[in-house]
């Protein structure tokens, strides 16, 4: 009811003229909308979790929108620069991925390319070395993908002898949270839940072969990295392992060893940051300022401004379910001065 009341509000706002208004307003000019992205689907993964993954054809049309719309899209270093400076360009924009899965190198940059659009790459990189699927999520997506089966977790765990169907998404969140429980209790390594997930995907009669052919849900390689940084791509901050610990020594240890394998890999040393799954803890602000980071974004939907924590920037997350005319209202800016414009997005994520 809500997304429907929106939809005709903002049909009603265009139709006015107030979109133009607002695109062409000193107020639009002097903020920054940062896009952010974690996929673009090699298969099926939108059908498995719209929030994270959206089509190749519905990405290719979010970026013709924004030519269409005229807008100026910067590199995010550029842009903050400049938002600082009160030196924006009109309708500017940056475009942000997190994580770097294999499928931004396969899929949406070749389509960033064709359009000429710059962009930034928040890259956690413990899985660019053991390049197999990341377990979180492909853990998700196997239970997804065999939802037709029953699932046995005594054959997966060990433990618990509890028979779930998975047509239920019930059924596949308590399979799910049994068993990360599971690895976390078992402190399993990295090789130890890739065979838990080979298991699994055995189980529910999931090719995971096919899936390790295509590189459904890995994340880039270290040449990749490489050959992306040549052509452009901004590589930043998103901590090695996808996770944000509440101890400073852990938490700077993260930024640490995804700086010094980002350096390695692009001769660059980042120094902005991304919150993995959005999540932040007051704790941080001064523990990123210690490392050297100079900006940080989280998963919170907004315009940023020169006003804005520069540890705390606000990034519109686009999804599958977004329409194109939501879309547009945030690229004018009429859709952040809108009730609950200013909003917070859950982001799933993924950790070692």
């Amino acid at each position: 009811m809500l997304k429907t009341i929106k939809q005709a509000t903002l049909g009603t706002l265009k139709t006015s003229g107030l979109f133009r208004i607002c695109e062409n307003s000193p107020w639009r000019q002097r903020r920054l909308l940062i896009l952010a992205y974690h996929g673009v689907s090699i298969a099926d993964e939108h059908g498995w979790n719209g929030s994270l993954y959206i089509r190749p054809d519905l990405f290719r049309a979010r970026l013709q929108l924004i030519k269409n719309s005229g807008c100026t899209v910067l590199l995010l270093a550029e842009a903050l620069e400049r938002l600082r400076a009160g030196e924006l360009p009109p309708k500017s924009v940056s475009i942000t991925f997190d994580d770097g899965t294999y499928d931004f190198y396969q899929q949406a940059y070749p389509l960033l390319r064709g359009f000429d659009f710059p962009v930034t790459l928040y890259l956690t990189t413990f899985y660019c070395d053991f390049n197999r699927p990341v377990f979180d999520v492909i853990c998700s997506y196997l239970l997804w993908k065999g939802r037709e089966a029953r699932l046995d977790l005594k054959q997966v765990t060990g433990r618990d002898d509890v028979k779930l169907d998975l047509f239920d998404p019930r059924a596949r969140q308590t399979a799910f949270e049994e068993i990360q429980r599971f690895v976390r209790d078992q402190k399993y390594s990295a090789e130890d839940k890739d065979a838990l997930a080979t298991s699994l995907a055995k189980q529910l009669k999931v090719d995971y072969e096919a899936l390790l052919e295509r590189r459904i849900l890995h994340l880039l390689n270290r040449d990749e990295v490489k050959l992306l940084a040549a052509d452009g791509v901004d590589v930043q901050l998103h901590t090695h392992r996808h996770r944000t610990p509440l101890k400073r020594e852990l938490f700077l240890r993260e930024i640490e060893d995804n700086r010094r394998s980002i350096e390695a890999m692009t001769g660059k040393p980042p120094s902005h940051f991304c919150y993995p799954s959005g999540t932040y803890h007051p704790l941080f602000a001064d523990w990123l300022k210690e490392a050297g980071v100079e900006s940080a974004t989280t998963c919170e939907s907004g315009l940023a401004s020169r006003h804005s924590d520069p540890l705390l920037l606000p990034r519109l997350l686009d999804t599958s379910g977004q329409s194109s005319l939501e879309y547009a209202g945030w690229l004018t800016g009429v859709s952040a001065i809108l009730p609950n414009g200013h909003r917070p997005a859950n982001s799933a994520g993924h950790s070692t």
